[in-house]
Protein backbone atom coordinates (compact mmCIF):
# COMPACT_ATOMS: atom_id res chain seq x y z
CA UNK A 1 0.00 0.00 0.00
CA UNK A 2 2.80 2.40 0.90
CA UNK A 3 4.58 1.50 -2.34
CA UNK A 4 1.40 2.17 -4.36
CA UNK A 5 0.96 5.59 -2.67
CA UNK A 6 4.58 6.50 -3.32
CA UNK A 7 4.33 5.56 -7.00
CA UNK A 8 1.04 7.43 -7.39
CA UNK A 9 2.45 10.51 -5.62
CA UNK A 10 5.54 10.45 -7.81
CA UNK A 11 3.46 10.02 -10.97
CA UNK A 12 1.36 13.04 -9.99
CA UNK A 13 4.49 15.17 -9.63
CA UNK A 14 5.74 13.99 -13.00
CA UNK A 15 2.44 14.90 -14.64
CA UNK A 16 2.44 18.37 -13.05
CA UNK A 17 6.06 18.89 -14.06
CA UNK A 18 5.27 17.79 -17.61
CA UNK A 19 2.32 20.18 -17.83
CA UNK A 20 4.35 23.14 -16.60
CA UNK A 21 7.24 22.23 -18.87
CA UNK A 22 4.93 21.98 -21.86
CA UNK A 23 3.38 25.36 -21.04
CA UNK A 24 6.82 26.92 -20.66
CA UNK A 25 7.91 25.47 -23.98
CA UNK A 26 4.75 26.81 -25.65
CA UNK A 27 5.47 30.28 -24.31
CA UNK A 28 8.95 30.14 -25.81
CA UNK A 29 7.74 29.26 -29.31
CA UNK A 30 8.58 31.98 -31.84
CA UNK A 31 6.68 32.32 -35.09
CA UNK A 32 8.87 34.79 -36.99
CA UNK A 33 11.96 32.63 -37.51
CA UNK A 34 10.86 31.61 -41.00
CA UNK A 35 10.76 35.28 -42.05
CA UNK A 36 14.35 36.00 -40.97
CA UNK A 37 15.87 38.39 -41.80
CA UNK A 38 13.03 40.90 -41.49
CA UNK A 39 13.27 44.40 -42.94
CA UNK A 40 12.05 47.28 -40.77
CA UNK A 41 11.23 50.09 -43.21
CA UNK A 42 11.37 53.55 -41.63
CA UNK A 43 10.23 56.74 -43.32
CA UNK A 44 13.24 59.09 -43.86
CA UNK A 45 11.80 61.86 -41.66
CA UNK A 46 15.18 62.54 -40.02
CA UNK A 47 18.73 62.12 -41.29
CA UNK A 48 20.01 58.59 -41.82
CA UNK A 49 22.44 58.98 -38.91
CA UNK A 50 19.70 60.10 -36.53
CA UNK A 51 17.38 57.40 -37.76
CA UNK A 52 19.96 54.71 -36.98
CA UNK A 53 20.64 56.13 -33.52
CA UNK A 54 16.96 56.42 -32.64
CA UNK A 55 15.71 53.11 -34.04
CA UNK A 56 18.59 50.68 -33.51
CA UNK A 57 17.49 49.99 -29.89
CA UNK A 58 13.97 49.14 -31.12
CA UNK A 59 15.26 46.89 -33.89
CA UNK A 60 17.61 45.13 -31.47
CA UNK A 61 14.72 44.66 -29.04
CA UNK A 62 12.53 43.14 -31.74
CA UNK A 63 15.33 40.86 -32.91
CA UNK A 64 15.91 39.58 -29.39
CA UNK A 65 12.27 39.14 -28.42
CA UNK A 66 11.21 37.57 -31.72
CA UNK A 67 14.30 35.37 -31.87
CA UNK A 68 15.03 36.51 -35.41
CA UNK A 69 17.06 39.14 -37.27
CA UNK A 70 15.48 42.53 -37.94
CA UNK A 71 17.29 45.11 -40.08
CA UNK A 72 16.69 48.82 -40.59
CA UNK A 73 16.11 50.15 -44.08
CA UNK A 74 14.96 53.54 -45.35
CA UNK A 75 14.98 55.42 -48.67
CA UNK A 76 16.51 58.62 -50.10
CA UNK A 77 13.22 60.52 -49.91
CA UNK A 78 9.50 60.24 -49.18
CA UNK A 79 8.50 59.49 -52.77
CA UNK A 80 10.95 56.61 -53.15
CA UNK A 81 10.01 55.22 -49.73
CA UNK A 82 6.34 55.25 -50.71
CA UNK A 83 7.15 53.59 -54.05
CA UNK A 84 9.21 50.85 -52.39
CA UNK A 85 6.34 50.27 -49.99
CA UNK A 86 3.53 50.08 -52.53
CA UNK A 87 5.20 48.70 -55.65
CA UNK A 88 8.05 46.58 -54.27
CA UNK A 89 6.45 45.63 -50.94
CA UNK A 90 10.01 45.85 -49.73
CA UNK A 91 9.44 46.18 -46.01
CA UNK A 92 8.27 43.49 -43.59
CA UNK A 93 7.57 45.91 -40.72
CA UNK A 94 6.54 49.39 -41.82
CA UNK A 95 6.93 52.69 -39.96
CA UNK A 96 5.45 55.20 -42.38
CA UNK A 97 3.66 58.54 -42.51
CA UNK A 98 -0.03 58.48 -41.53
CA UNK A 99 -1.16 59.69 -44.97
CA UNK A 100 0.93 57.00 -46.70
CA UNK A 101 -0.77 54.12 -44.89
CA UNK A 102 -3.93 53.85 -47.07
CA UNK A 103 -1.70 53.22 -50.09
CA UNK A 104 0.31 50.66 -48.12
CA UNK A 105 -2.90 48.90 -47.07
CA UNK A 106 -3.92 48.52 -50.71
CA UNK A 107 -0.58 46.81 -51.29
CA UNK A 108 -1.27 44.22 -48.62
CA UNK A 109 0.11 45.79 -45.44
CA UNK A 110 -1.81 45.00 -42.25
CA UNK A 111 -2.13 47.60 -39.50
CA UNK A 112 -1.08 46.22 -36.11
CA UNK A 113 -0.45 49.28 -33.91
CA UNK A 114 0.28 52.99 -33.78
CA UNK A 115 2.34 55.23 -31.58
CA UNK A 116 0.34 55.83 -28.39
CA UNK A 117 -0.51 59.52 -28.68
CA UNK A 118 -3.62 61.66 -29.27
CA UNK A 119 -2.08 62.67 -32.60
CA UNK A 120 0.46 64.99 -34.18
CA UNK A 121 0.41 68.63 -35.20
CA UNK A 122 2.63 70.54 -37.58
CA UNK A 123 4.22 73.74 -36.30
CA UNK A 124 5.46 76.95 -37.85
CA UNK A 125 8.39 78.37 -35.92
CA UNK A 126 10.62 81.43 -36.22
CA UNK A 127 13.73 82.65 -34.39
CA UNK A 128 12.89 84.34 -31.09
CA UNK A 129 14.40 87.62 -32.29
CA UNK A 130 12.35 87.58 -35.49
CA UNK A 131 9.89 90.37 -36.21
CA UNK A 132 7.42 87.75 -37.45
CA UNK A 133 4.63 87.47 -34.88
CA UNK A 134 1.63 86.12 -36.79
CA UNK A 135 0.83 84.14 -39.91
CA UNK A 136 0.12 87.32 -41.83
CA UNK A 137 3.71 88.41 -41.22
CA UNK A 138 4.84 85.47 -43.37
CA UNK A 139 3.74 87.23 -46.56
CA UNK A 140 6.76 87.83 -48.77
CA UNK A 141 8.98 85.69 -46.50
CA UNK A 142 10.85 82.42 -47.03
CA UNK A 143 9.71 79.35 -45.09
CA UNK A 144 11.49 75.99 -44.96
CA UNK A 145 9.40 72.83 -45.00
CA UNK A 146 10.07 69.11 -45.13
CA UNK A 147 9.55 67.09 -48.33
CA UNK A 148 6.63 68.46 -50.34
CA UNK A 149 4.82 65.13 -49.86
CA UNK A 150 5.33 65.07 -46.09
CA UNK A 151 2.42 65.29 -43.68
CA UNK A 152 3.82 68.49 -42.17
CA UNK A 153 3.91 70.23 -45.56
CA UNK A 154 0.35 69.19 -46.34
CA UNK A 155 -0.95 70.24 -42.93
CA UNK A 156 0.84 73.60 -43.04
CA UNK A 157 -0.27 74.45 -46.57
CA UNK A 158 -3.85 73.64 -45.64
CA UNK A 159 -3.58 75.76 -42.50
CA UNK A 160 -2.14 78.71 -44.43
CA UNK A 161 -4.91 78.51 -47.03
CA UNK A 162 -7.57 78.41 -44.31
CA UNK A 163 -6.11 81.63 -42.92
CA UNK A 164 -6.14 83.50 -46.21
CA UNK A 165 -2.54 82.90 -47.25
CA UNK A 166 -1.81 81.29 -50.61
CA UNK A 167 1.21 79.03 -49.97
CA UNK A 168 2.10 79.12 -53.67
CA UNK A 169 1.98 82.89 -54.10
CA UNK A 170 2.17 84.78 -50.81
CA UNK A 171 5.48 83.34 -49.58
CA UNK A 172 8.39 81.29 -50.86
CA UNK A 173 8.48 77.71 -49.63
CA UNK A 174 11.85 75.98 -49.53
CA UNK A 175 11.81 72.16 -49.38
CA UNK A 176 14.39 70.45 -47.17
CA UNK A 177 15.10 66.71 -46.77
CA UNK A 178 14.22 66.31 -43.07
CA UNK A 179 12.46 67.96 -40.14
CA UNK A 180 15.77 68.89 -38.56
CA UNK A 181 16.98 70.44 -41.80
CA UNK A 182 13.84 72.53 -41.93
CA UNK A 183 14.24 73.68 -38.33
CA UNK A 184 17.93 74.51 -38.70
CA UNK A 185 17.22 76.51 -41.83
CA UNK A 186 15.36 79.17 -39.85
CA UNK A 187 17.62 78.78 -36.81
CA UNK A 188 20.66 79.70 -38.93
CA UNK A 189 18.83 82.47 -40.75
CA UNK A 190 18.75 80.78 -44.15
CA UNK A 191 14.96 81.13 -44.16
CA UNK A 192 12.63 83.34 -42.14
CA UNK A 193 10.51 80.49 -40.76
CA UNK A 194 10.34 76.71 -40.58
CA UNK A 195 7.52 74.19 -40.72
CA UNK A 196 7.87 70.74 -39.14
CA UNK A 197 5.98 68.18 -37.07
CA UNK A 198 5.74 68.69 -33.31
CA UNK A 199 7.54 65.46 -32.21
CA UNK A 200 10.80 66.25 -34.07
CA UNK A 201 10.65 69.81 -32.77
CA UNK A 202 10.27 68.56 -29.19
CA UNK A 203 13.24 66.25 -29.74
CA UNK A 204 15.50 68.98 -31.14
CA UNK A 205 18.59 70.18 -29.29
CA UNK A 206 17.57 72.46 -26.38
CA UNK A 207 19.90 75.19 -27.64
CA UNK A 208 18.02 75.26 -30.94
CA UNK A 209 14.53 74.90 -29.51
CA UNK A 210 15.10 77.52 -26.81
CA UNK A 211 15.97 80.08 -29.46
CA UNK A 212 12.86 79.50 -31.54
CA UNK A 213 9.26 80.62 -31.13
CA UNK A 214 6.07 78.84 -32.25
CA UNK A 215 3.71 81.11 -34.18
CA UNK A 216 1.19 78.52 -35.39
CA UNK A 217 -0.06 74.98 -34.74
CA UNK A 218 -2.13 73.04 -37.26
CA UNK A 219 -4.94 70.61 -36.49
CA UNK A 220 -4.02 67.12 -35.33
CA UNK A 221 -3.54 64.06 -37.51
CA UNK A 222 -3.27 60.43 -36.32
CA UNK A 223 0.17 59.36 -35.12
CA UNK A 224 2.54 57.00 -36.94
CA UNK A 225 1.02 53.61 -37.91
CA UNK A 226 2.91 50.33 -37.64
CA UNK A 227 2.01 47.62 -40.15
CA UNK A 228 3.41 44.37 -41.52
CA UNK A 229 3.78 43.16 -45.09
CA UNK A 230 2.07 40.20 -46.73
CA UNK A 231 5.20 38.03 -46.46
CA UNK A 232 4.68 37.80 -42.69
CA UNK A 233 2.40 34.97 -41.56
CA UNK A 234 -0.48 35.64 -39.18
CA UNK A 235 1.15 33.97 -36.18
CA UNK A 236 4.24 36.15 -36.58
CA UNK A 237 2.04 39.22 -37.12
CA UNK A 238 0.25 38.55 -33.84
CA UNK A 239 3.56 38.04 -32.04
CA UNK A 240 4.93 41.37 -33.31
CA UNK A 241 1.70 43.16 -32.42
CA UNK A 242 1.60 41.76 -28.88
CA UNK A 243 5.25 42.64 -28.37
CA UNK A 244 4.73 46.27 -29.40
CA UNK A 245 1.50 46.70 -27.45
CA UNK A 246 3.14 45.44 -24.25
CA UNK A 247 6.46 47.29 -24.53
CA UNK A 248 5.49 50.03 -22.10
CA UNK A 249 4.76 47.45 -19.39
CA UNK A 250 8.36 46.23 -19.10
CA UNK A 251 11.51 48.02 -17.96
CA UNK A 252 13.41 46.88 -21.05
CA UNK A 253 10.62 48.09 -23.29
CA UNK A 254 10.41 51.47 -21.57
CA UNK A 255 14.15 52.01 -22.02
CA UNK A 256 13.82 51.34 -25.74
CA UNK A 257 10.84 53.68 -26.11
CA UNK A 258 12.80 56.56 -24.59
CA UNK A 259 15.02 56.77 -27.67
CA UNK A 260 12.06 58.06 -29.68
CA UNK A 261 10.22 59.79 -26.85
CA UNK A 262 7.33 57.33 -27.31
CA UNK A 263 5.06 56.47 -24.38
CA UNK A 264 4.27 53.16 -26.05
CA UNK A 265 2.14 51.65 -28.81
CA UNK A 266 -1.61 51.11 -28.97
CA UNK A 267 -4.21 49.38 -31.12
CA UNK A 268 -4.99 51.38 -34.24
CA UNK A 269 -7.97 51.79 -36.56
CA UNK A 270 -7.32 51.85 -40.31
CA UNK A 271 -10.32 54.15 -40.82
CA UNK A 272 -8.52 56.91 -38.89
CA UNK A 273 -5.83 56.98 -41.56
CA UNK A 274 -8.31 56.91 -44.43
CA UNK A 275 -9.88 60.06 -42.97
CA UNK A 276 -6.62 61.96 -43.52
CA UNK A 277 -7.46 62.26 -47.22
CA UNK A 278 -10.72 63.94 -46.28
CA UNK A 279 -8.86 66.16 -43.80
CA UNK A 280 -6.55 67.35 -46.58
CA UNK A 281 -9.36 68.06 -49.03
CA UNK A 282 -11.47 70.26 -46.74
Amino acid sequence: MKLLFALTHRATHLIVFFLFSTQSFANDVHHCASASPMTFGILPFVSTEQLVVRFTPLVDYLSQQLNTTVRIETAPNFVEFSRRTAEDQRYDILFTAPHFYPSAEKSGYQLIASVDSPGMRALIVVPKKSSIKTLQDLRGKRMATVDVYSLSSLLVKKYLAENGIDPDKDLEIISTPTHNASLLSAYHGITDASALMQPPYAAAEPQVRDNMRIIAKTQRAPHIPISVGSRINQACTTEISNLLLNMASTDAGKNVLKHNRFSGFKLANADDYKKIKVLMLH
